[in-house]
């Protein structure tokens, strides 16, 4: 059986850290993506295997 991951955008975005530079620090499931912009983390969490609630 396969699991199902979903996750709230919102609460995906308030995980987000800024870095300093004017982009962000994103860590999903133990990955740290350094991010420009907040909705490139829609994109991350797909490719994670999340369905994403908006």
């Amino acid at each position: 059986m396969e699991t199902v991951k979903t996750a709230m955008f919102e609460t995906l975005i308030e995980s987000a850290q800024p870095d300093g530079m004017g982009g962000y620090v994103f860590t999903l499931e133990g990955k740290s993506y350094h991010i420009k912009d907040t909705l490139e983390i829609s994109k991350i969490a797909q490719n994670h295997g999340y369905i994403i609630i908006y």
